[in-house]
């Protein structure tokens, strides 16, 4: 998944948007209260940069970096101040350590570092003022400044957002420009080069992290899309196996009615008590439809009106496998079980599992040869859908579970009570084998 390389961002503090008011001097002084308010709020984030890597040597390569241009920073530093501009030794030491030192922060927390390494930077712009003046040298900047400076300023573009980066480069021109104004006769424009370089850096930077923000958030609203699509299609397929269970319920309970009712016209004898309970029995029974009637009305979608046809069986499975043929699939069938000898359930939860696995085939392996089984073991009812490699090489096989196919194949042997076991052949082919009991296992409260 794509990662910002700032690592994992937590949700920024809400910031308030820049003011648009009529009077240009008030506008102009909220809008400097704002950017001096940014410059007062770092980022939530206190991870490493490039923490979100999955390789060891680019997480450890900020502080590599930091450390190398921390130990080259302070001596040259030193070296320049003390020989070039001939200021204090232990001045120069101070000073380079501060303008240096606090890169190994900026891994972490760059805006807190960067005050630390502006503040030094002003100092030291101030302290050269009061030395004697070198012609030809730098000021206020020091090339071991701007070096430095620039080095923060890629940490910081990579951590804060645009507007605090937008503070940080107008602070930068304006203390340039106020030493420009102080000493025009030391200034060399190191202050307009330094401007211009930070502007081109925190430009770039700024924009690689909010690439990589983009990214983070697109890949996530991705997952989440999935993570939805595939919930949706799972209550999907569960209304429509709750729908077509009505009818096999509904017939059971219809029964029942029936039998309660005329229970009492069969059976002669009956004590008085035994009536009212066969009366009670079919109330109940009664009952239980019409609360079946509203729940399939729940259940029903709009297009679902036309689903009064009889629910199919392993007795149509002939017949499927003849459309699969027709489609271009070869198929052979071989049918071992009685479909009059499989309980209801069972006899539509197979018809639909073998209709969902030969369709994937239709899609998704078209005119590879396919065999067909359904044989009963024991207590089970065994499904078996074999079909080899796909004649178009650009017609992968549906192995990944998230096809509507094999959620519905799923749900169907959930169900049941049995068992699926899917997955990709060695010779490209795929397999589908559902085992489905005869007897449906009778669970108890706990176990639901």
């Amino acid at each position: 998944m794509p990662q910002s390389p700032t690592g994992p961002v937590p949700p920024a503090p809400a910031r308030r948007p820049l003011s648009s008011s009529p009077s240009l001097l008030r506008a102009a002084r909220e809008n400097l209260q704002l950017l001096a308010e940014d410059l007062r709020t770092p980022s939530p984030s206190m991870d490493p940069l490039f923490s979100s890597s999955r390789r060891r040597w680019i997480r450890r390569l900020p502080y590599a970096l930091a450390f190398l241009a921390t130990a080259v920073l302070v001596p040259v530093t030193i070296t320049v101040l003390t020989r070039v501009y001939g200021l204090n030794g232990a001045l120069s030491g101070a000073l380079a350590v501060a303008q240096a030192a606090p890169l190994l922060l900026a891994v972490t927390r760059p805006l807190q570092a960067w005050w630390i390494v502006f503040g030094a930077d002003v100092v030291g712009a101030v302290a050269l003022i009061g030395s004697a003046e070198v012609p030809g040298q730098s000021w206020p900047w020091t090339p071991p400044v701007i070096v430095g400076y620039l080095l923060l300023l890629l940490c910081l573009g990579l951590r804060e957002p645009r507007r605090t980066l937008l503070a940080v480069w107008l602070v930068t021109g304006a203390a340039g420009l106020v030493f420009e104004l102080v000493s025009q006769s030391r200034s060399d424009g190191s202050h307009l080069l330094l401007f211009v370089l930070s502007g081109m850096v925190l430009v770039i930077t700024g924009a690689l992290r909010e690439r990589g923000d983009a990214q983070r958030r697109l890949a996530a609203q991705t997952t989440i899309s999935a993570a939805e699509r595939a919930q949706r299609t799972l209550l999907e397929e569960r209304a429509r196996i709750a729908r077509e269970l009505h009818d096999v319920v509904a017939h059971h309970m219809s029964v029942i009615t029936v039998q309660a009712d005329s229970a009492p016209y069969r059976i002669e004898g009956l004590p008085e008590t035994a009536r009212e309970e066969f009366g009670a029995i079919a109330a109940s029974a009664r009952e239980s439809l019409t609360e079946m009637r509203r729940l399939l009305t729940v259940l029903r979608s709009e297009g679902a009106e036309g689903e009064l046809t009889p629910q199919p069986g392993l007795s149509r499975v002939q017949q499927l496998v003849e459309a699969t043929v027709r489609a271009g699939v070869p198929a052979e069938l071989s049918l071992g079980v009685d479909p009059g000898a499989v309980p209801q359930a069972v006899d539509l939860s197979a018809y639909r599992i073998l209709q969902e696995a030969l369709a994937n085939v239709v899609r998704h392996a078209p005119g590879a040869v396919t065999g067909v089984s359904v044989t009963v073991d024991g207590p089970d009812l065994v499904v078996l859908v074999v079909n080899g490699a796909a004649d178009s090489p650009d017609s992968p096989l549906e192995s990944t579970g998230t096809g509507h196919g094999l959620v519905g194949m799923r749900e169907r042997v959930r169900l049941t009570g049995g068992t699926l076991d899917t997955g990709p052949l060695p010779d490209g082919g795929f397999r589908v084998a559902a085992r489905l009991p005869l007897v449906t296992p009778v669970t108890s409260e706990d176990d639901g």
